[in-house]
């Protein structure tokens, strides 16, 4: 992995440390961006193959410096000189164990701040941990600091826990396991409990007047040899394989001490949230305009589409004509749209200026008044009737040719009635409309009195029936042409349905112009609408900048860098999840 690649892409031959120094390449970068995360650049993981450090951390007098003793076996006069019941121990103390480093830090809890931080930085700089308690319990300030550790610090599986002083009188050993499991919830099934006495197997070591069954026998019940096995078992990886991890999660730990590098305060914070309420009355007035801008601009098209079904619906059926006074009304109708478009989006406008003034002053400068040139569309239809006679010409001429032709071409034509359905606009449709012109062509269609109700009128669905009869009957030949032919002309029927098309593919014709026209007026009134509001807005964050300025600054430059903290701990944290 190279610097800036995602720890996903990490070759099989890249070991974990250095997927971890990788990342602090990239983090020792961003942190040095700003004089606020500089210092942090020194605390971050560093290539490291010394041994292993196993960091003791609890209370004082929880007998942190006795269980080392017992760990190395001194002799009277060097546990003497290492045990203090008087919390001395101001920086972290090393000391060399079957090729790691114990390490004794300060004792918590003591009342004195700086041997809390001195144990805080232990810890960090620890590979693994032994958490030192008492048969006396941790109280709940001690049991919040265990939880921490084990979870957001990460050592639940590099930590062992020690209850010392095991053997003290009144000890119930069974309660005393069972109440630290509890406190230790979720991790009581991963963390060790060790309960153990170290002043016991330092006696039992030290002492000449114990007899052998005596030593051997404190020795056991002290503990300190399964200790001893605990510890070995959770350094057996060596460096390279316990070292990364705790490296990942002391990155993480730099991160969160970056990000509170970040938490403002004082004038910073004062100027950052003057900044981040001028931003957010900004985005309201913009957003406010553009929301009526969007409203106003459907209504638009709305009316426009409107006024194409209205107009479509008064072409002429006679002779597919668009009526002045249809057009007129229409135009007036456009215009007024377009007119109440501008005084609705104005009013937006100046709405949302009345309130920036009421937030911010008089210094808000003023809109320029909205000038709208788009104007209403026009109820011109591209295709005047005269365009569409050519086509009605041609299918009167066919028909005529048709009818001439005789009577195999009338079987042709009759044939395309009896497979044309019995639909409005049907050929079945139009003979049955010119039938139902004459008293005989009447009584031809309406055999029992279901269909008509009188010459040239029909019941309910009764023209419909009457087409389905023809459209069945015409398959017939001889019946259609002994009844129907006397009854009609064929070309005038053929004319009839031509004008019916005419009309039809005149009034879409006109639809679909006013479709067209409604989204090119919706997209144009939108485009000049948000022109004109990017140039006012401009012009209002121009005149609030001196208030904002300084505070924009800051919160720029906080949010950059937050957001590469936090890049960089997604980072470590898929490097923990991939590898671990």
């Amino acid at each position: 992995m190279t610097d800036g690649d995602s720890v996903d892409e990490f070759k099989n031959d890249e070991r974990p440390s250095d997927l971890v120094l990788a990342l602090t390449a990239r983090a020792e970068e961003a942190l040095n961006a700003h004089p606020r995360t500089r210092g942090l650049t020194a605390i971050l993981p560093r290539a490291d193959t010394s041994p292993l450090r196993i960091a003791l951390m609890g209370p004082y007098s929880a007998g942190k410096s006795t269980l080392i003793a017992a760990l190395l076996r001194l002799p009277s006069a060097q546990v003497d000189e290492l045990v203090d019941a008087a919390p001395k121990t101001h920086e972290p103390t090393s000391y060399e164990w079957n090729g790691a480093v114990l390490v004794d830090l300060p004792g918590t809890l003591s009342g004195i701040d700086g041997h809390s931080d001195a144990a805080r930085r232990g810890v960090r700089g620890a590979d693994a941990l032994m958490i030192v308690t008492t048969s006396e319990l941790p109280g709940e300030a001690e049991t919040r600091a265990i939880l921490q550790t084990l979870d957001a610090d990460g050592f639940a599986d590099r930590s062992v826990v020690v209850i010392n002083k095991m053997n003290a009188e009144n000890s119930d050993r069974d309660v005393i396991l069972d109440e630290v499991r509890g406190r230790l919830g979720p991790f009581a099934d991963r963390v060790p409990i060790v309960p153990a006495d170290a002043r016991d197997y330092v006696d039992a070591v030290n002492d000449p007047a114990l007899s052998a069954a005596q030593r051997e026998l404190l020795v056991a019940e002290s503990g300190i040899d399964a200790l001893r096995a605990e510890l070995r078992r959770i350094i057996s990886p060596g460096v390279s394989g316990v070292r990364p991890k705790a490296q990942a999660f002391e990155f993480l730990r730099v991160l969160a001490d970056a990000e509170r590098q970040w938490v403002l305060d004082g004038e910073e914070l004062g100027a950052a949230e003057t900044a981040q309420k001028v931003e957010e009355s900004i985005s309201r007035a913009r957003e406010r305009v553009l929301s009526a801008l969007k409203r106003e601009s459907d209504v638009v098209a709305s009316r426009i589409t409107t006024a194409g079904d209205r107009a479509a619906a008064g072409v002429s059926e006679k002779d597919a004509a668009f009526p002045g006074h249809v057009a007129r009304a229409l135009q007036e109708e456009l215009e007024c749209a377009s007119t109440e478009f501008d005084a609705r989006f104005s009013s937006s406008v100046r709405i949302t200026f009345d309130a920036l003034v009421a937030e911010y002053g008089t210094g808000v400068p003023e809109p320029e008044s909205w000038v709208n040139n788009l104007g209403a569309p026009r109820t011109t239809i591209d295709g005047s009737l005269d365009d569409l006679s050519p086509l009605t010409q041609g299918v009167r001429r066919v028909t005529k040719n048709a009818v001439k032709a005789g009577g195999a071409k009338a079987q042709e034509w009759i044939g395309k009635v009896a497979d044309g359905g019995n639909g409005p606009g049907s050929a079945a449709s139009a003979v049955v409309e010119r039938l139902s012109k004459n008293r005989v062509g009447q009584k031809v269609l309406d055999v029992g009195g279901k269909v008509t109700n009188g010459v040239g009128k029909f019941k309910p669905w009764g023209k419909t029936k009457a087409a389905g009869k023809v459209a069945g009957a015409a398959g017939k030949v001889q019946w259609a042409l002994a009844v129907m032919g006397p009854l009609m002309d064929l070309t005038s029927v053929a004319q009839d349905q031509s004008k019916w098309m005419a009309l039809n593919k005149r009034r879409k014709q006109v639809k679909d112009h006013f479709d067209e026209q409604a989204r090119e007026q919706r997209t144009a009134h939108a485009d000049a609408g948000e022109r004109y509001l990017s140039e006012w807005i401009a012009e209002v964050e121009q005149s609030l900048s001196g208030l904002a300025g300084r505070g924009s600054k800051i919160k720029a430059e906080r949010e950059a860098a937050l957001a590469a903290i936090r890049s960089l701990r997604d980072e470590a944290e898929k490097l923990l999840r991939l590898t671990y």
